[in-house]
């Protein structure tokens, strides 16, 4: 268990991780990860915004696009999650 603060709030580092996790995910889901040649998932919260970029080169069954897509969806939606959004 970590230690409890007064700030209800996720700490940035926690938003981070859950968000990169959570897109991870999504690709890992869709491709073995033997068949991903480069998969890059970039995280940043500041200020209260995240912003993520995933960049995923891997086959075309499903669509590599659709699939980075559906990653940075994911990962906006476990960051809502960690607010209780």
């Amino acid at each position: 268990m970590g230690t409890e603060s007064d700030d209800p709030d996720p700490s940035d580092e926690e938003v981070v991780r859950a968000a990169a996790d959570a897109a991870e995910g999504v690709v890992f889901k869709h491709y073995d990860q033997s068949s991903v040649t480069d998969l890059d998932v970039t995280v940043t919260f500041e200020d209260g915004v995240l912003d993520v970029d995933v960049y995923l080169n891997a086959p075309d069954d499903p669509d590599p696009e659709t699939v980075a897509e559906a990653a940075t969806e994911a990962a906006g939606d476990a960051v809502d999650d960690l607010f209780g959004e």
